[in-house]
């Protein structure tokens, strides 16, 4: 039997100390010199740092790494000038006097953590610019993570834990994705801190898909969502959906048919209609997929899950990949960082799934809390029409299924318009279903083809995604 030993922070500073061809510059803004404090305390330091230093002052930061547009210090273009100059200059200085086997890198971290008037987001970007070998062109990690302690030196603690994570991990684990997002939360847990984004480059990386480092944080609770732009790759989903008003659509997309397509175009433009003009261009519209019930199976399926990024990519479509099981915790953490208007498109199975007293048995708010939490002020339900097979007819909002007990509840959703069917939608594809569409590809029944987009079926073959044989 063997066992896997998990270092302490001071553990692993100590070891990169010891390691004579790991050098570099250590760079901190926000929550103290924390990562430098752990390789000073661990000893043998200056086998390890060339310089360190930390710009408090707005005039002094800026002076150093230039200004931003946008007024934020505490942001990625910030991280990344700071990286720029911090590994420039130990390379224009030291390049050709240290040891040819020297791994040079830089560190850099840029945070808000809790201030003396306890007000304020406490969150962060952290990032290394470093050789993977000696001689080497950079490589790359960037962090952005949220820390929940409620005193600062406690959040200047756990920064310092992640930051030697981080460093340790782009030495010591950039060959196995899954041990490097393991080991950036060692000694630490996601009450303390969460990641919720990660984006890499460089050669270090090569054999990696960086988009396995996202899916990683969320298949192990790291954070709670992550999001991929039209190009596919990794956005920090907070920023991305900050003051914008959400058109969201829950789905496997596996793969995305004509009916998702319809769907959110249906759904979009309902939802504009209740919106304010100058509100009209601030939407985003947003396919969403759960790992939730995937994760508790231990079923995730990681080419699965970037076969359907890529597919939603191609539809020019950004995607929003979750933990959350249902749509009242959905709408709780989109709701906190939107702080505008949200509308839910989805079909009269999972009204009837929303309104099932059973699902609440275990729940200590009840139903009441549960719809309490989905609608709030903000959020709407838009209902698209769907093809019940048994039955053979289209059901709509009015064909919804519920105990008697809920009748008042259900009215007041109805007349205050939580809850409205979708009008303008197209029949013809309200019978096409994702499992049906996926089963006719793994049997190689070409029917498939007119039920997704014609772009759907071109990547699906270039790809060969979803067990499809040429």
């Amino acid at each position: 039997m063997s066992f896997c030993q998990i270092l302490t922070a001071k553990q692993k500073a100590l070891e990169i100390n010891l390691d004579h061809h790991i050098y570099g510059n250590l760079a901190e803004i926000g929550a103290g010199q924390e990562v430098a404090r752990h390789f000073f305390q661990a000893g043998a330091a200056a086998g390890t740092i060339a310089k360190t230093i930390s710009a408090y002052d707005m005039v002094v930061s800026d002076s150093i790494y230039g200004k931003e547009k946008s007024g934020r210090y505490v942001c990625e273009d910030r991280l990344v000038r700071m990286l720029d100059r911090e590994y420039d200059q130990i390379i224009n200085r030291l390049g050709e006097v240290r040891d040819e086997s020297t791994q040079f890198f830089a560190f850099a971290n840029t945070v808000a953590a809790k201030s003396f008037s306890g007000k304020g987001e406490c969150h962060g970007w952290l990032g290394v610019r470093f050789q993977h070998k000696a001689k080497a062109d950079f490589s790359e990690v960037i962090l952005h993570v949220r820390m929940r302690d409620q005193e600062n030196i406690q959040q200047q603690e756990a920064l310092g834990i992640i930051g030697v994570n981080l460093i340790y991990a782009c030495f010591r684990h950039i060959d196995n994705s899954k041990a490097f997002i393991s080991s950036l939360m060692d000694g630490l847990s996601t009450r303390r801190i969460r990641i919720d984004m990660i984006r890499v480059r460089g050669d270090a990386f090569k054999g990696i898909d960086s988009r396995l480092l996202a899916l990683e944080l969320v298949k192990k609770k790291f954070c709670k969502a992550i999001m991929f732009d039209e190009q596919g790759r990794v956005l920090q989903a907070t920023d991305e959906i900050y003051k914008k008003n959400l058109c969201v659509l829950r789905g496997s997309f596996r793969p995305p048919t004509h009916v998702n397509m319809d769907m959110l175009r249906s759904g979009l433009e309902k939802f504009e209609k209740s919106l304010d003009k100058q509100e009209r261009d601030k939407v985003l519209v947003l396919p969403e997929i759960s790992m939730s019930k995937l994760i508790e199976r231990g079923e995730v399926d990681n080419d699965d899950f970037l076969a359907r990024v890529d597919l939603l990519s191609a539809l020019g479509k950004k995607v929003l990949i979750t933990s959350f099981d249902n749509y009242f915790a959905l709408n709780e953490y989109l709701s906190k960082y939107s702080r505008k208007k949200i509308a839910f498109v989805t079909g009269i199975f999972n009204v009837e799934e929303i309104l099932d007293l059973k699902r609440y048995e275990d729940s200590p708010t009840g139903i009441l809390g549960a719809l309490g939490a989905l609608f709030g002020h903000t959020t709407r339900l838009y209902i698209y029409p769907v093809m019940d097979d048994d039955k053979n007819e289209i059901r709509k909002l009015d064909s919804v299924k519920y105990d008697s007990k809920l009748q008042g509840i259900v009215d007041y959703l109805l007349a205050n318009k939580f809850i409205e069917d979708i009008k303008d939608y197209n029949p013809e594809y309200s019978a096409i279903w994702s499992r049906r569409v996926l089963s006719m590809i793994e049997q190689g029944d070409t029917a498939w083809e007119k039920m997704v987009p014609e772009t759907v079926v071109k990547t699906v073959k270039e790809m060969n995604l979803f067990g499809y044989k040429k």
